[in-house]
């Protein structure tokens, strides 16, 4: 049966990162609470940049249970996992080693096939069909949530302007070896498992992204990677950003309310 249009996405704008932080927390907690009430886990994928720092407001809050959540990385850079280009190792640092979630609740590449980015990327999607088959997949995983960041040309995970996987239509796990942003070798979780989630939350802060952003809210019809994130029905897309991000765009927002 083919799937109606993708919801519009909805943009979510805030004086100053600590409003938005604590809104995106409580965001974060109320998608927790629908999932785990539906089938008793929260299954969520993040990416590295800026965004670990913004959840902040996911520390010492007594909502929070860790002990439900299963993480996969959006995307993750092909070092080792202490390595300060790590995703991994930046959303530890930030986050996770400040919050009793189990070690094993959070899914790491593995870094001893990292001379084998063909086997290192099949190796990570079936960890993906370990914790989804049989429960929430068809064709695609279907994540509670994903938490994405931008880049200042439009990337998101590690899917960037012009490159062949933007056209990946089979995989959920790609690899990447010559990505234009160091370092060059990578995996991502591909277009169509982005596009399969429940929720996405884009999060963006600085006006150095305001540019960008005028363009994949204003102008999706330019295709940047960001542009093609937009979750089949019944998903939905949401954008948190500050005002200084959201300076030039023109798109409706949209108020907070829980």
């Amino acid at each position: 049966m083919p799937h109606s249009a993708p919801a519009a996405p909805v943009l979510h704008t805030f004086p100053g990162i600590g409003e938005l932080q604590t809104a995106l927390a409580n965001f974060i907690v109320r998608a927790q609470k629908e999932s785990i009430e539906k089938k008793g886990r929260f299954t969520v994928a993040i990416s590295g940049g800026s965004l670990p720092q913004q959840l902040a407001g996911l520390v010492d809050n007594p909502a929070v249970k860790w002990d439900k959540w299963q993480v996969f990385y959006a995307d993750e850079r092909v070092v080792p996992l202490d390595h300060e280009d790590s995703n991994h190792a930046l959303n530890t640092r930030e986050l996770f080693s400040k919050v009793p979630i189990p070690a094993s609740h959070i899914h790491t590449i593995d870094p001893a096939l990292a001379d084998d980015l063909e086997e290192l990327a099949d190796a990570y999607e079936k960890e993906l069909i370990r914790e989804f088959a049989m429960k929430d997949s068809a064709r695609f995983p279907i994540f509670d949530l994903i938490l994405l960041g931008i880049g200042p040309d439009g990337h998101t995970c590690s899917l960037f302007p012009g490159h062949a996987l933007l056209s990946e239509e089979d995989r959920w796990v790609a690899y990447i070896e010559d990505s234009p942003k160091p370092p060059p070798r990578r995996v991502t979780l591909t277009l169509p498992v982005l596009n399969h989630a429940a929720r996405i939350a884009f999060v963006v802060s600085n006006g150095a992204k305001a540019d960008v952003l005028h363009t994949i809210l204003d102008e999706p019809e330019k295709g940047l990677p960001a542009s093609r994130v937009r979750p089949v029905n019944p998903g939905h897309l949401y954008w948190f950003t500050d005002e200084a991000a959201a300076a030039k765009i023109q798109y409706p927002r949209t108020p907070f309310k829980l």
